[in-house]
């Protein structure tokens, strides 16, 4: 799982269509931080939610059990959808434009959205307090109408399948072409990072196809996230580091929408 947004968005999506239980959208989230806090990202939405406002207090430390009760309110309208969003800098599809929460997305490169499209409705984004903390800020926001995605189902499993081996050539390219050497063999740290994505279940409910997708995103993801942070593969001029984002931007952006088409598959969003 790629992110507590992605979590809680195919966790949420689950419990309210009956087939998965509140404690599994709380131990799910728990895999994520041990302590959970919840506040209203601005005075408006604290007064609507009864959440203390992040600018002036802290978040309350009741744990995770008052964000279902947000979502479920948030839900309740007909024709309400459970959207996540996964913002990257210059990609802002989907966010409600010139709001705090579109600001917050993209600093947090993740979030939800709650509500029917074109009504008022909720936002939250996750973030980090210390190591063992996850605030999550609640937002007032009108809900943005979106189009389709780029991709089908179909179409996103079978990027993803090509996506690995561009990944995994990519990698390579950078290592030929770096100066350096470094001592940490990339398997063994693309291993690492798959450990981590897999230490966050899925619902049993979510379609395999979509999962296929999810865990084939994160293999790929696990490349790309080698590719950036080995020694070895360091840009070491101007000219070099334009050659390494322009080589891996592309499939950072393909993993991203991949994502969002299974995410919302499997949480009822999309046939």
């Amino acid at each position: 799982m790629c992110s507590p947004s992605a979590t809680l968005t195919l966790w949420a999506g689950s419990w309210l269509a009956g087939t998965s239980a509140p404690d599994d959208v709380l131990e799910a989230l728990h895999a994520w931080a041990s302590r959970h806090t919840i506040a209203a990202g601005d005075p408006v939405t604290g007064g609507r939610t009864d959440l203390p406002w992040t600018s002036h207090e802290a978040g309350t430390g009741s744990g995770a059990m008052p964000l279902l009760k947000v979502i479920r309110e948030a839900m309740a309208p007909a024709g309400a959808q459970l959207r996540l969003v996964l913002p990257a800098p210059g990609d802002v599809r989907g966010l409600p434009v010139g709001t705090a929460f579109a600001a917050d997305a993209i600093d947090a490169e993740e979030g939800l959205l709650l509500g029917v499209p074109g009504q008022p409705g909720t936002g939250l984004i996750p973030q980090w307090d210390d190591d063992e903390t996850l605030q999550w800020t609640v937002y007032s926001v009108d809900i943005p109408r979106v189009d389709g995605p780029d991709m089908s189902l179909g179409e996103a499993e079978y990027t993803m399948r090509e996506s690995v081996r561009d990944a995994a050539d990519a990698l390579m390219r950078l290592h030929t072409t770096a100066l350096g050497a470094g001592d940490a063999d990339p398997r063994e740290q693309i291993e690492d990072q798959l450990a981590a994505y897999s230490r966050h279940a899925y619902p049993d409910s979510i379609p395999l196809r979509a999962k296929r997708i999810l865990d084939t995103a994160d293999h790929v993801a696990a490349i790309l996230t080698v590719a950036q942070h080995e020694p070895a593969s360091s840009p070491t001029s101007a000219s070099a580091l334009d050659s390494h984002e322009s080589l891996l931007r592309p499939l950072w952006n393909t993993i991203r929408e991949a994502r969002l088409v299974a995410v919302h598959t499997a949480s009822g969003r999309l046939d």
